[in-house]
């Protein structure tokens, strides 16, 4: 995540763009969203010699015989390529840490790739992207994109691209496949959550344009505001959203942060400072070592009393998740829909001699009272289900239906959050 005025490098954190959560750019899919982004401490490394013990580095020879072998006597000799065994040798160490998906390496190739997402060119399907057990997975599509519109959902499962499986493939891996140039095409085999069988989801990728902020009024003057993002602007447009909605005579706000993959730091901490008093801890920064620093929020917030209601689900994540926690934590907001992703790791870039990067967990965050996001994800107040096939509704979507229709409709969150925001601000 990055500070405001920042460059693109400094103290990033969380959706490569992250996700690699916030910057959307050059490749196809964003990545990252489960863990912020540290740019600071990007650094040039000079080539390491043996860096541990002498009992360590002997058995590290082990490698080299397993290396060894396989370079004179697989039997597919084109397959032994030097750059992607090593790749693969250093992504193999990293798994072994725990924080697949998130801590990773990129090759110097990717790394030229990430440095133009950061610059702000993207073409591609629209969606946040994640690894789980193994598995790559639809973290959330990016409203109005090619991928929510051709049928993908967060927690999709992609099973294959373009006929070929990706099982054991990281998220450098995915992008590699699924990235190209608008108008071009590329056929993902994915499982919908609770499907039995997957399906082939054929996309034409597109210049892709994500929105932060929208929001419309609803019945009972509740003001549905969406969240898409934690982009640079969040803040700003969160309350140009807010005086907007108040001037037009809003008495609740649900504030929906459905597959919304998460963000800049900086921004997340000015969210909740919408809703929450100056000086309230918005969430904790923890070290290797134990060490905890909070961040707190700002003053001047211009929804402090209005009631609130937020909605989440699994494709909630990273800035998503800490305002979601620090809302719930501070007893501001009920939480309705599903338990959130999980994100939660810090990322600090380094810069390998060759070009390329590894971006290592450094920290973690915390809600503000110690509950760890990091594979746990933020559990909502009240539980409420979508079917895998059935969309949440944008505000321009749910201000088209009356109050009844709403009630009724598939999107039962919203409908919940309805109630509930309605009730509440006729106290």
């Amino acid at each position: 995540m990055m500070s405001d005025s920042a460059s693109p490098l400094d103290i990033l954190r969380a959706r490569i763009p992250l996700w690699a959560a916030a910057a959307l750019l050059g490749l196809t899919l964003m990545v990252g969203v489960g863990g912020g982004l540290l740019g600071g401490l990007l650094i040039n490394r000079p080539v390491a010699a043996c860096p541990e013990s002498e009992e360590v580095c002997k058995e590290f020879a082990i490698f080299w015989e397993a290396w060894d072998l396989a370079r004179d006597s697989y039997v597919e000799p084109e397959a032994t390529n030097p750059d992607e065994m090593t790749a693969g040798a250093i992504n193999g160490m990293l798994d072994t840490l725990g924080d697949n998906g998130h801590t990773r390496f990129m090759t110097a190739e990717e790394s030229r790739a990430w440095d133009e997402q950061l610059r702000g060119s993207f073409e591609g399907i629209g969606a946040y992207i994640d690894v789980r057990d193994g598995q790559t997975m639809i973290v959330a599509p990016i409203e109005g994109s090619p991928a929510e519109q051709a049928g993908l959902r967060a927690g999709d499962v992609i099973q294959a691209v373009d006929g070929q499986p990706t099982h054991g493939w990281t998220v450098s891996d995915l992008q590699a496949k699924v990235k190209g140039p608008g108008g071009t095409t590329v056929t993902l085999t994915v499982l919908h959550p609770d499907a039995e069988e997957p399906v082939d989801i054929t996309i034409t990728r597109a210049e892709v344009v994500v929105p932060s902020v929208s929001w419309r009024m609803l019945p009972d003057n509740v003001a549905m505001v969406r969240l898409s993002s934690f982009d640079d602007d969040a803040g700003r447009e969160l309350r140009e959203a807010l005086g907007d909605a108040k001037a037009q005579g809003a008495q609740a706000v649900i504030l929906d942060m459905r597959n919304n993959p998460g963000g800049l730091l900086d921004q997340a901490v000015d969210v909740a400072s919408q809703f929450l008093p100056q000086g309230t801890t918005v969430l904790l920064e923890e070290d290797r070592t134990g060490q905890r620093e909070a961040k707190v929020t700002g003053g001047g917030g211009i929804a402090l009393d209005l009631p609130l209601v937020v909605l989440i689900n699994e494709g909630s994540a990273s800035s998503a998740e800490i305002v979601s926690g620090a809302l719930q934590a501070a007893g501001r907001a009920p939480l309705v829909g599903e338990t959130t992703f999980g994100t939660g790791t810090v990322l600090t870039p380094y810069r390998l001699s060759d070009g390329s990067r590894l971006l290592l967990g450094t920290q973690q965050w915390l809600t503000p009272d110690g509950r760890q996001i990091r594979g746990q994800g933020i559990a909502p107040d009240e539980r409420v289900s979508l079917p895998s096939d059935v969309a949440p509704l944008s505000p321009a979507e749910a201000a088209a239906l009356g109050a009844a229709e709403l009630r009724a409709g598939p999107d039962a969150q919203l409908a919940r959050a309805i109630e509930m925001a309605s009730l509440a601000a006729s106290r």
